[in-house]
Parts: C-alpha cells; structure tokens; sequence
C-alpha cells in the first residue's frame, strides 16, 4: 500500500530530528571549536529542514493540499564550512573524525530518502521539494568526503604505510 504524504513527512521530520540530534551531540562532544562549529552549522541545517518540513506538514493537515514552503537553495556549504583549521584539528583516530564518519552515512541514508520519495511523489510541489532537500543533504555530504578524504591522506602519509 502506498505511503501517504502525511506518513512520508513523518518520515522526513524524524529523520531530520535524529541528524539535529546527532550533529548537537558531536558539537557538545567536540574538544577543538572548530570541529564544533561544523557540527552545529550542521546541526542548524537539520534545524532549518525541520522549520520547512514543519511548515509543510502543518500547511497540509489544514488545508489538504501539499505546498512546499520556503525552499531556498543549499548554497555552497564546503567553502563556507570546509577550512584548513578544520581539517587540521580533526585527528584521524578521534571521536570527531569517526562522528563524520558516521555523518556520512547518515546524509548517504537521508539523500537516498529524498531521492526515492521524490521519485514517487504524485504531487510536484512535493517532488520539488524533495529533490531539493536531496540536493541539500548531497552538498552535506560533499563536505563530510572532503574531510574524511582528507584524514585518509594525513594517516595514510604519518603512518607511511606506503612503507609495507
């Protein structure tokens, strides 16, 4: 049977609850301030999800009708995000570096979420959005690859494992 749009958007905001969850948690437990400044930019983008995803949900138990509300673009989140004091203070073997790790299986699950929802949804303006939030998570995990690439390269060469 069918999922309906108001069970869909359930979906949607529980998931994007967890990730504000995650991301407030890895930004408390975060020891360098830039690692948490990431983590609560990314914890502020689950929060600006949840607003328009909100928003939506209400609009549609009142009036019937599902109107997407409020969808700006994403931006260019790395090179507001991604810095060098960043990458620098993330150790490969720390909390912070296995809490991206773990971010990227998350923004990996949420995309993959809003792709397929988008494929599905009869409504456009749901679809819209939808690919538009997919869109927002694929730039999220941009970001989380180009730090993990980045500790990959910095272990790869401290530890000379091209030495083996």
């Amino acid at each position: 049977m069918p999922r309906g749009i108001e069970d869909v958007l359930k979906g949607a905001l529980l998931l994007e609850q967890r990730g504000k969850a995650f991301y407030e948690r890895s930004a408390s437990d975060a020891r360098d301030p830039a690692v948490k400044e990431l983590f609560s930019f990314l914890a502020e983008e689950e929060v600006r999800h949840l607003r328009i995803l909100g928003d939506l949900f209400r609009n549609y138990q009142e009036t019937g009708k599902a109107k997407a509300l409020d969808a700006r673009e994403p931006g260019k989140i790395a090179e507001k995000i991604l810095t060098d004091k960043v990458k620098a203070e993330i150790s490969a073997a720390s909390y912070e570096a296995a809490a991206i790790y773990a971010a990227m299986g998350f923004e990996d699950r949420a995309m993959s979420f809003y792709t397929e929802e988008a494929e599905k949804a009869e409504d456009p303006e749901i679809a819209k959005l939808f690919r538009w939030l997919a869109d927002w998570e694929h730039k999220h995990l941009e970001l989380l690859m180009a730090i993990d690439e980045e500790l990959r390269q910095r272990i790869w060469y401290d530890q000379r494992f091209w030495r083996f």
